[in-house]
């Protein structure tokens, strides 16, 4: 049996050999995967040289084109593999889809740029008024930028041909759903937009609330935190807030408090209020403005009441009793050089004579009747 190079030579050419732009499509496949893992290993060291937004976007756009990339490169195989008169079909549904994908993209990357220059422009709005506190500014940063990309995600349902209309009903029907499901939620976000435009308090208040009294610690637009005084968090439901009594014991910079002393009725009572009102503002804690005072108040079983009244700065738990300590040490010092005397309770015994229905004998108690 002989073999002619013809027929050697025919197997040969069946081999399959790839073609030079299949081969060029996987070296920059390789090569654009290798780029955009290098871009996300380095991402964090380059936010903290350039904006982080704009490392965010080149990111986005980054592993966008890659996505695109592997896309077309899995349906130019797909095309190659099918027959000629399919081919036309598979790229022109690549080609639209590939449009798709890439306004996609992009209207993520400008509703993520457009929320984070609006959030950049309340701020600064905030900052230049000084109307708006801190809590409101970043309520409005976020409903803004929620508001920013609810009309993004419109914008892609148009782009990708969903009918609005059922999503529409659909999200009505899941709306009566979840208010009725979920009432105390919602009744909590109705009070946590009361509590943002009414401003009883402000983070670092001290309030009370209720039972529960401390520092303000965190609002949102559901619940508000407060760290009491022992170290607790209390976290408390915004509807909860809006029903009780609020009591803001730092609303205007400043705290009074009252304290109650007895001076003994043989002492001269001006020279005693005068006194005290000396002691008071010469303890450091002590406002001079307004000017401490000591105001006689009432008769008591053995002393003439005197309330002591003065104020405080900036008023905190500590700094609260470190002026109550301070001022009582100072007026009982004060009385003791000047010889005011703050009597204890006294009561005053009195006998009188038996009526025969009790008496003591040697100590003992007998009992004897009236005849």
């Amino acid at each position: 049996m002989t073999y002619s190079p013809n027929s050697l030579a025919r197997p040969v050419e069946q081999l399959p050999v790839p073609e030079a732009r299949i081969l060029l499509s996987t070296l920059l496949l390789v090569a654009l995967v290798f780029a955009v893992w290098v871009l996300w290993r380095a991402a964090p060291r380059l936010k903290r040289r350039v904006n982080p937004r704009v490392v965010d976007v080149v990111l986005l756009t980054a592993t966008g084109v890659a996505a695109l990339f592997v896309g077309e490169y899995a349906l130019t195989l797909l095309a190659d593999s099918q027959p000629a008169v399919r081919r036309v079909d598979v790229f022109s549904r690549l080609t639209s889809t590939g449009i798709r994908i890439a306004v996609t993209f992009g209207v993520i990357a400008a509703a993520y740029i457009s929320s984070g220059m609006l959030i950049r422009l309340v701020e600064r709005f905030a900052s230049g008024t000084g109307e708006i506190t801190s809590h409101q500014t970043e309520i409005f940063s976020r409903l803004m930028e929620v508001g920013v990309y609810v009309l993004a995600g419109l914008l892609l349902l148009g782009v990708w041909n969903v009918d609005v209309r059922a999503l529409l009903i659909g999200a009505g029907f899941l709306g009566i759903i979840i208010g009725l499901a979920a009432n105390e939620p919602l009744s909590a976000l109705v009070a946590g937009f009361t509590l943002m435009f009414s401003r009883p308090f402000e983070i670092g208040d001290w309030v009370q609330i209720a039972e529960d009294e401390g520092i303000v610690t965190d609002i949102t637009l559901f619940m508000t935190r407060i760290e009491t005084f022992s170290g607790k968090f209390v976290v408390i439901p915004n509807d909860v807030v809006g029903s009780n009594t609020i009591i803001n014991y730092g609303r205007k910079g400043r705290l009074r408090f009252e304290l109650e002393v007895g001076v003994d009725y043989a002492a001269d009572l001006q020279h005693a209020v005068a006194v005290a009102e000396r002691a008071m503002a010469d303890q450091n804690d002590v406002l001079e403005v307004p000017q401490p005072t000591a105001v006689p108040t009432s008769f008591g079983e053995s002393a003439v009441l005197l309330e002591l009244r003065f104020w405080i700065d900036r008023p905190s738990s500590r700094r609260k009793w470190r002026a109550i300590a301070a001022v009582i040490g100072g007026v009982k010092a004060a009385y003791d050089r000047e010889g005011i005397k703050i009597p204890f309770p006294q009561r005053e015994v009195a006998t009188r004579e038996e009526t025969g229905g009790f008496r003591v004998v040697d100590g003992r108690s007998a009992d004897r009747r009236i005849e």
